[in-house]
């Protein structure tokens, strides 16, 4: 029994396989094979398909089948366009083939292993049919669920991110998105194999990844992926990185739990392993947005969070990762807690807004790093986007030239000091990025350095006032530095002052925009 259309017009069907195993065909993809006019099937020049012999218990034996073979699989030809303008030429050619059929009335059902829309080649057809006949995908188990399935172990749980990608990515891309993501599945292994491997290890995920080959097909093989031979791995194969949640369950024999501590209360508990280490993270100036790859892998792959409890609240909740939240005035303490973690085998991530190294909690961990008993403790510095370069961004480019940053708070140095650097910046006509500039204890700052900075530059100097940014209350603003008033501005507040050559230009759309030149006079 076929299924005509009442207009005449064939039938297009992109039929999911799954993953090898004939027995995971669907009931609706094992009908529709079974009914189909035409069953047409891709292959390399050898002739062979996967996709046909997963289908065979299928097929009645009297159907048309039409073998679409590629006319290559690797990336060499002497095609005049190219690899792409091969598989183009094919797939137009492939396309016309089965609308021959489907004039004539026909059933065509085009199998795919897998699932048809997901890296599957049926997805050519669909583009170049669908839109011409009536059309139904059928989707099938994919080889991530396949894969997950033979490792036997979660691939997502909770609030975990999965992140599927090909392996022809670049290393660098594969690279930064394995490190920023919890679980992942690395598609189109073969020839690719080496570099997705150096792209786990330089992301640090090596130990966590596991390798599935051909599953639930014959030959089918699983392997810690460190242990597998580059010379046996065959395009049907997929790296993993399972879920960090099911992986701490299962290595602890408990279900994972989330807890929370402050820094001096001593909750870490020795996790009998050697081979602890802290890194300082940078979160950026403001939410998810700002965040680097390299900066949101570090925190997950944490077994512990210290931090600032403010700066703490901005990273999302992990099940089995250990909160220790203080206050903001105890850099020193919160340093040492997280070092004494190190040693005790943890992997500790201490978290600090925009970039750990300025002003912030890389100085903290590293002189308490350089003496004993933390010496032997490794150390790692991440980076974060500067609030100096967040509120140049949303200004223009007011630092588009020489510039100085300073901070005026005198709680670590005496303001004498801060004057001195304000006043060498000034005469030497660097624009100047201005941290800490007041608090509800500290007042008086910026009238003093405002005045002090007008013996050196004029009134119209542009001023930009960058408050919270990229945060819900952002406002950012342009004012003249002798207009500049100390009583709008707070800890969240970052100031960046012109220099002589410094512009503040209102465009035809009536946004205002502070650049400065990198042509200097006389230059």
């Amino acid at each position: 029994m076929t299924e005509h259309q009442e207009n005449g017009a064939g039938r297009l069907y992109g039929v999911g396989l799954g993953p090898g195993d004939p027995e995971l065909v669907t009931v609706r993809a094992a009908a529709l094979i079974g009914r189909a006019d035409v069953v047409a099937y891709h292959s390399a020049r050898h002739g062979r398909s996967i996709a046909r012999s997963i289908a065979g218990p299928y097929l009645r034996g009297d159907q048309i089948e039409e073998q679409l073979v590629y006319p290559v699989t690797v990336e060499s030809t002497d095609h005049p366009g190219g690899y792409r303008g091969a598989l183009d030429e094919f797939y137009e050619e492939a396309a016309a083939r089965l609308a021959v059929h489907l004039d004539a009335g026909r059933t065509v059902v085009v199998l795919a292993e897998g699932d048809p829309l997901f890296y599957g080649s049926y997805q050519h057809m669909h583009k170049r049919l669908a839109h011409r006949y009536p059309t139904e995908v059928v989707p099938g188990v994919t080889s991530v669920s396949a894969a997950a399935a033979r490792l036997g172990t979660p691939l997502v749980e909770a609030d975990e991110v999965l992140t599927i990608l090909p392996g022809t990515l670049p290393e660098e891309e594969l690279t930064a998105r394995l490190a920023a993501t919890d679980s992942a599945v690395v598609m189109k292994l073969g020839r690719t194999f080496p570099t997705v491997r150096r792209a786990l290890e330089r992301s640090g995920r090596l130990a966590e990844a596991r390798y599935v080959e051909r599953a639930t097909m014959a030959g089918e093989r699983t392997a810690p992926l460190d242990e597998v031979d580059p010379e046996t791995v065959p395009y049907f194969s997929v790296a993993v990185l399972p879920s960090r949640i099911g992986r701490t369950s299962a290595e602890s024999g408990q279900p994972a739990e989330s807890g929370k501590s402050v820094a001096g209360e001593d909750t870490g508990e020795d996790t009998g392993e050697d081979a602890g280490e802290v890194v300082v993270v940078g979160l950026g100036p403001a939410g998810p947005l700002w965040l680097t790859p390299e900066a949101r892998g570090e925190l997950a792959a944490a077994t512990d969070l210290v931090g600032y409890t403010t700066y703490l609240d901005r990273v999302p909740v992990r099940s089995g990762q250990r909160r220790h939240g203080s206050d903001n005035k105890v850099e020193a303490e919160r340093a040492e807690f997280a070092l004494d973690l190190a040693r005790r085998g943890h992997r500790v991530a201490v978290v600090s807004s925009g970039d750990p190294g300025v002003f912030a909690m890389a100085t903290a961990v590293l002189e308490a790093a350089c003496e004993e008993p933390y010496r032997s403790v490794p150390v790692r510095i991440v980076p974060g986007m500067t609030a100096a370069h967040a509120a140049a961004s949303r200004a223009g480019a007011p630092l588009g030239h020489d510039y100085a940053v300073v901070s005026l708070s005198d709680r670590l140095k005496p303001w004498e000091a801060v004057a001195g650097r304000l006043r060498a910046a000034a005469e030497a006509d660097l624009v100047l990025a201005l941290y800490n500039p007041g608090s509800q204890s500290r007042t008086t700052q910026v009238g003093l350095a405002r005045d002090l900075l007008l013996e050196h530059r004029a009134p119209d100097t542009p001023v930009v006032m960058a408050r919270d940014v990229g945060g819900p209350t952002e406002r950012v603003r342009t004012v003249r530095l002798a207009d500049l008033d100390p009583a709008q501005v707070d800890m969240r507040t970052i100031l960046l002052v012109g220099s002589s050559q410094t512009q503040a230009v209102r465009r035809d759309d009536g946004t205002e925009v502070v650049w400065t030149p990198r042509r200097y006079p006389s230059a």
